[in-house]
């Protein structure tokens, strides 16, 4: 049961919660910000040690769309959390100063938008997996199925997506994906708690429309080989 939780949800949170504090920069300063992104590292590889199996079963099984998509989003992942670790070695200003390799802009600009394509990957990659993070959530706490919560649930999942898709706009991410410069920056002189409120909404957003875009290739492969075989 400990090893279920740690697996399953309290790894997975520790990981997102660094990854947020980490996009604080302007909060934070340097050597927090380097602090924090080398624990989500840790984490990263340890929570690739426990799921080392996936990638030994790539070879295995029939690809559908869903399998398809799911790799195509770890790949997108993997390739941005080089470019993140990369970049974050070259540019140290704290934990690797005494080797400092550059204090190139370009550079810099390149680990920034790495680092918000990090969150949006990972914010799907945690809708892929939703199923087993609340069948995880559901034996920690004892849940029974019930119908109340199912709608309680939904009705959640709704509000979420709004209040991402305004947060969306609110943080001008955009942009950011784009690669584009923005001179955007959240004034933490005035508020603290509404910026990381924003970014767990993104995160919540993006997952809830993954999850039900995976949920959705699956029913359709699933009536696509019902079809096939009533046809036989």
């Amino acid at each position: 049961m400990l090893r279920l939780v740690t697996d399953r949800l309290l790894l997975p949170a520790g990981m997102a919660t660094l990854l947020v504090l980490s996009l604080a920069y302007w909060w934070l300063d340097n050597g927090p910000h380097e602090i924090f992104g080398t624990l989500l590292f840790g984490l990263l590889a340890w929570h690739l040690s426990i799921n080392r199996r996936w990638f030994l079963k790539l070879r295995v099984g029939r690809y559908d769309a869903r399998r398809f998509a799911v790799v195509a989003i770890h790949t997108w992942l993997a390739l941005n959390m080089v470019v993140l670790f990369v970049t974050s070695i070259l540019i140290s200003r704290s934990l690797l100063s005494f080797i400092q390799f550059t204090d190139n802009v370009s550079v810099i600009e390149l680990h920034w938008f790495s680092a918000y394509w990090v969150v949006m990957i990972i914010a799907v990659h945690v809708g892929t997996h939703w199923s087993r993070v609340m069948a995880a959530a559901g034996t920690l706490f004892r849940l029974t199925p019930s119908r109340i919560r199912a709608w309680v649930l939904r009705l959640a999942a709704v509000m979420f997506v709004a209040l991402g898709a305004w947060s969306f706009a609110v943080l001008g991410v955009s942009t950011k994906l784009m690669f584009g410069y923005s001179l955007d920056f959240w004034d933490f002189t005035t508020s603290v708690t509404p910026f990381f409120a924003h970014w767990t909404a993104i995160v919540a957003g993006v997952a809830v429309l993954s999850h039900y875009s995976m949920a959705g290739l699956r029913s359709a492969g699933t009536l696509r080989s019902q079809s096939r075989k009533g046809g036989t």
